[in-house]
């Protein structure tokens, strides 16, 4: 099915009001579903309709949350999300880390009680639209050994930063820790593809091509893969995103993070508070005027670009595919696979809607 982005966003939204959200806040996780959708990153697009409302359904997720400010200082901030949509969260808490930023420089916000916040680019490209430096992480489901390990302890945990120039656009780079994050596995399977070569290991740590492998005990391999092509780098960055999203906010970490799908199981001995975030915003004229910068950031994109290239192919700047993929989307319209949209009506009808309701 193909749809424009502003019909998608319609129909998510009325399926999340309908399931008791507020308009507003049903509108933020509707953008964020179609900005990943409209960016090529199906995984965290429409197919997690489904996961959320099925933990709504289970009393697992609140789609409308009382989120405070624990603690703060002049430049952080902790946020409890009150266990809601980890999008609303996450606005909620970007935006305090850009108020912070205007008024110290820059503003840090570490997030507990949350759940899958959806693209960090997200949250990034907020602060670039308003002359800062964005960055946002999370911590997510345990898929990902540690180095030389086969117990699954971290999540793909990925990384987002932005930073905006004046004609060059804006410089996102908006990567998991693992060669592939989970959700593009789920996509392989529904399309019958096969994993790339050493991005997955079974049970026993062999390595295999099988998307499955993971509703089997099988494990995601971080960035780099094996330790002969440095994946304990990958595993570092992992866990420096494991800290700063769980360690400083009193979230679950590691292993105890909470599943975002509900037919798994909570464990009972989960020693925090939902899963974590943190965020960053950094004002860019806190160094000196931002126009400067961003000129001087057009001259690191175009000295880059414009380097030589092998054959048939162009230098690439981080966030260069998403915009490209958003602006055919935006004109050509969101493809969404007929085996996504029947599992979605699937968990729809628990919810008393059909395809009639919202088409």
């Amino acid at each position: 099915m193909k749809f424009e982005a502003k019909k998608l966003k319609e129909i998510i939204q009325k399926i999340f009001v309908h399931a008791g959200a507020s308009e507003e806040n049903a509108s933020i996780i509707a953008n964020a579903l179609v900005l990943a959708e409209l960016r090529g990153i199906p995984s965290h697009g429409v197919i997690r309709i489904k996961d959320y409302l099925m933990l709504v359904r289970n009393n697992r997720m609140v789609l409308n949350p009382n989120i405070t400010i624990v603690h703060e200082t002049p430049s952080t901030a902790l946020v409890d999300g009150g266990n809601g949509p980890g999008m609303v969260i996450g606005t909620f808490a970007m935006k305090v880390a850009m108020q912070k930023a205007k008024e110290a420089g820059s503003g840090w916000v570490s997030v507990r009680n949350s759940n899958h916040f959806g693209i960090a680019a997200y949250y990034t490209l907020m602060a670039a639209e308003q002359d800062m430096i964005g960055f946002a992480m999370t911590n997510g489901n345990p898929l990902v050994p540690p180095t030389f390990g086969l117990d699954r302890l971290l999540g793909t945990n990925p990384i987002a930063m932005s930073i905006p120039s004046n004609s060059e656009g804006t410089f996102t780079a908006d990567f998991a820790t693992t060669p592939i994050p989970r959700g593009k596995f789920e996509i392989m399977e529904k399309t019958g593809k096969k994993a790339p070569w050493g991005v997955l290991q079974d049970a026993e740590g062999n390595i295999t091509d099988d998307p499955s492998i993971l509703r089997r005990g099988g494990a995601i391999l971080p960035l780099g893969g094996d330790y002969e092509h440095a994946g304990y780098k990958g595993y570092a960055l992992a866990a420096m995103v494991d800290i700063l999203s769980a360690v400083l906010s009193g979230a679950n970490f590691g292993p105890y993070v909470p599943p975002q799908v509900a037919y798994l199981p909570l464990r009972n001995d989960l020693p925090g508070m939902g899963l974590g975030h943190f965020f960053g915003a950094l004002r860019l004229d806190a160094f000196r005027p931002a126009d400067e910068i961003k000129s001087y950031m057009d001259m690191w994109i175009r000295t880059f670009r414009n380097s030589k290239a092998m054959k048939d192919k162009k230098v690439l700047i981080p966030g260069d595919p998403e915009v490209e993929k958003q602006a055919k989307n935006e004109v050509e319209g969101i493809i969404i696979l007929p085996e996504i949209w029947n599992e979605m009506f699937t968990e729809l009808q628990a919810w008393g809607l059909t395809e009639k309701d919202l088409l």
